[in-house]
């Protein structure tokens, strides 16, 4: 686990500042705040409609802050055109709650699709297969290759998607409820194979989870998402022994 004083001498690769954003009379997000550092695991944590899907909308481009900071590896959001955009989210990895797999698609016509998307990034001369291959066998799925997504369990899915954030070799990962409908020891497996690649690959990880073990085992650091704002922040000891009532209602079982 990463000490504070360890996370504090290192690079700042994501930094939200005072973010808002409502919908009609619908206050979402009121001045929320965070940090992640190079190589950290930050666990979000809200209730449902906290604004914790917002807020990764708003930090990606897909969706406009009413007001705001958003820094993604020194680059200000806000000011960028599409094309710098799309170029800055080829460091952007994404694993999405449902998995998102192209149903259409193989498994490896499904990694494949990212590839031909930022062609930019590896040049013309990339070994596609190689690649491919590479992201399925740090999953452990090399051999569902030519598979359907029909043909996976859930768990596969989000393994396949997984392999599909990873093969751009993204510099950021961001997980919405990795392990969100997922059994126990599925959900173990998931938890256990994020902690391998961010060891891998150095990758810093923003994880968005209901799952208080996920957050336990995974998180160097935590912030819970109340009221539209970054109403706490600290360890998983830290936070979990809290006697604020609005604290102490994340850890009840």
């Amino acid at each position: 686990m990463t000490t504070s004083n360890q996370i504090s001498a290192k690079e700042i690769v994501l930094e939200i500042k005072d973010l808002r954003k409502s919908f009609g009379d619908n206050h979402v997000l009121n001045g929320f705040n965070m940090q992640l550092f190079q190589g950290e695991s930050l666990v979000i944590m809200g209730k449902s409609g906290s604004g914790k899907s917002v807020m990764i909308k708003c930090l990606v481009g897909l969706m406009e802050a009413d007001s705001g900071y958003i820094r993604v590896m020194d680059n200000d959001i806000t000011t960028l055109d599409q094309n710098a955009l799309d170029i800055l989210r080829a460091d952007i990895g994404f694993l999405f709650q449902g998995s998102a797999l192209y149903d259409s698609m193989t498994v490896r016509e499904n990694l494949e699709f990212p590839l031909r998307r930022h062609t930019k990034k590896f040049g013309d001369h990339v070994d596609t297969d190689a690649l491919v291959k590479e992201a399925l066998e740090n999953v452990g799925l090399l051999g569902a290759i030519d598979l359907m997504p029909a043909e996976l369990s859930g768990g596969m899915k989000r393994r396949i998607a997984l392999a599909r954030t990873l093969i751009l070799r993204p510099k950021i990962i961001l997980y919405d409820e990795p392990t969100s409908g997922l059994d126990p020891i599925t959900a173990k497996e998931i938890i256990l194979l994020m902690q391998d690649i961010q060891k891998k690959y150095g990758t810093s990880s923003l994880i968005i989870t209901h799952d208080v073990d996920c957050a336990r085992v995974i998180s160097d650091r935590m912030i819970l998402l109340i009221d539209g704002i970054d109403y706490a922040e600290g360890t998983f000891q830290e936070l979990s022994s809290s006697s604020d009532p609005k604290i102490k209602a994340f850890f009840k079982h």
